[in-house]
């Protein structure tokens, strides 16, 4: 049976009970009166959250390498991973609205039980990725900024469920608040290091013209992925289904119409913002290692102690440091909130708040404290690449569902997505799949093998 037809068979197998992220769901008023702006302004700050995760430490790591060693060329990249970006979180946010359950509860919903375990399992997963690059990030700065060692950065670090938990009791809009403020702070930082480093103007607008080289070079195709795993990321579209959700717009079609349109304007503004500062690392890195013969720093800490020397500007790398910080306490921030949401989602739990964030932050916060005191120091940049490559391979399993969810007009109504969101939205995960599949060839040395037996 074709998915658009409908059909006597219940839109969701079971039936969703418990709204997403319960104290705080409907609990930002949309007034009816407001004019365009104002009510763009009282839909805006979901878009910033989720952005977030496109600018953390793991994309710091990934730019860098990709800048440091090929310039310019992976600008492309960037920009396209920026443009899925827009168009997955409007897909999660479409979903969130219009069918009242955020992505996992959507597969909790749809799926058997052991499906939606392993789901659950494989999101957890991309999670303690993601979370080993922002704490790993958060302790880096620190480390910098302050002499601390890594470890104590990264215990430091975990607290921020505490900043969580007091306020979301205090009102969605502060943690908000909080995120955008940070926001700000990494954006300014990038524009002085851009100023610095001076980079060439024809080589940035080169760098965002599609090459086939991506594709043929396996080095330049590794970081391609690895910034596809860092720009795109799984947990974000489970996080932007259930935030979208704290506002208090009107249960029906009209209401519902109205918050898809501005949920979607936000993050596309807010992602537009997470482009210019992944290209913005990228482009410093060019402009300032790559330019001057220094193609292999992948190492955050290499950057920051070559930033000053190399621009001639004393202050370079401490704004470096500065911006790294409010990257990495952000992304620990909205990563918190996205544990808890997948936990909740997927397995139901009833508990008190502070328990259940508690157990997501320890679930995620474990991993990343076992790599630091194995690891240490030297092994923090390929901790932070292979984190990212962990969560490009994780991110079919969370883009599928939601486009097939969305897709589906028994779940979605009159909000099913229209004819050319369809082709786009499967586009794009198969070049997600294509990419994955491509990498694990040659990670495995099977494309080295085929390749001689061919010739």
């Amino acid at each position: 049976m074709d998915q658009d037809q409908p059909s006597a068979r219940p839109a969701w197998r079971v039936s969703n009970k418990t709204p997403s992220l319960q104290e705080v769901n409907r609990t930002i008023p949309i007034p009816k009166t407001m004019g365009f702006w104002r009510k763009l302004l009282a839909f805006s700050g979901p878009g910033y959250l989720v952005a977030v995760g496109y600018m953390d430490p793991g994309n710091w790591a990934t730019d860098l390498a990709g800048g440091s060693a090929f310039g310019y060329s992976l600008l492309c990249v960037i920009l396209l991973s920026n443009l899925m970006a827009i168009l997955l979180q409007s897909l999660s946010a479409r979903l969130g609205i219009a069918t009242g359950r955020d992505l996992a509860q959507a597969c909790r919903d749809h799926y058997s039980k052991p499906v939606a375990i392993s789901l659950w399992v494989l999101c957890e997963i991309a999670i303690c990725a993601c979370d080993l690059a922002e704490v790993i990030g958060s302790a880096i700065a620190l480390n910098l900024l302050f002499k601390l060692p890594l470890i104590w950065g990264v215990c430091i670090t975990a607290l921020d469920v505490v900043a969580v938990m007091y306020l979301q009791n205090k009102g969605f809009r502060y943690i908000e608040a909080l995120v955008v403020t940070l926001i700000v702070i990494i954006g300014l930082c990038f524009l002085a290091e851009i100023v610095f480093s001076k980079p060439s103007f024809a080589g940035v607008m080169g760098g965002f013209v599609p090459k086939l080289e991506v594709i043929r070079d396996p080095k330049m195709l590794y970081i391609a992925i690895v910034i596809l795993g860092a720009t795109v990321m799984p947990h974000n579209l489970y996080l932007h289904s259930a935030i979208v959700q704290t506002r208090k717009y009107e249960q029906n079609a009209a209401g519902k119409a109205e918050a898809i349109k501005f949920a979607t304007l936000d993050s596309t503004l807010a992602l537009t913002f997470a482009l210019f500062i992944n290209a913005a690392i990228l482009i410093m890195a060019a402009a300032t290692f790559h330019a001057h013969g220094q193609h292999d720093v992948a190492e955050i800490q290499d950057a920051y102690k070559l930033l000053s020397p190399v621009l001639s500007v004393p202050i370079a790398s401490a704004i470096f440091a500065l911006a790294l910080l409010a990257s990495g306490q952000n992304s620990t921030l909205t990563g918190t909130l996205a544990g808890q949401i997948v936990m909740e989602g997927f397995l139901n739990l009833r508990l008190r708040p502070w328990l259940r964030r508690l157990i997501t932050r320890l679930i995620a916060i474990i991993p990343a404290v076992i790599a630091t005191a194995l690891y240490g120091e030297s092994g923090t940049a390929k901790l932070l690449i292979f984190s990212q490559v962990v969560l490009s391979l994780q991110l079919s399993f969370a883009v599928i569902p939601l486009i097939l969810f969305t897709n589906d007009r028994r779940k979605m109504g009159e909000f099913v997505n229209s004819g050319w969101i369809k082709l786009l939205a499967w586009f794009t995960a198969s070049i997600i799949v294509a990419l994955n599949v491509k990498y694990l060839l040659d990670f495995c040395g099977i494309t080295d093998w085929f390749m001689r037996l061919v010739r």
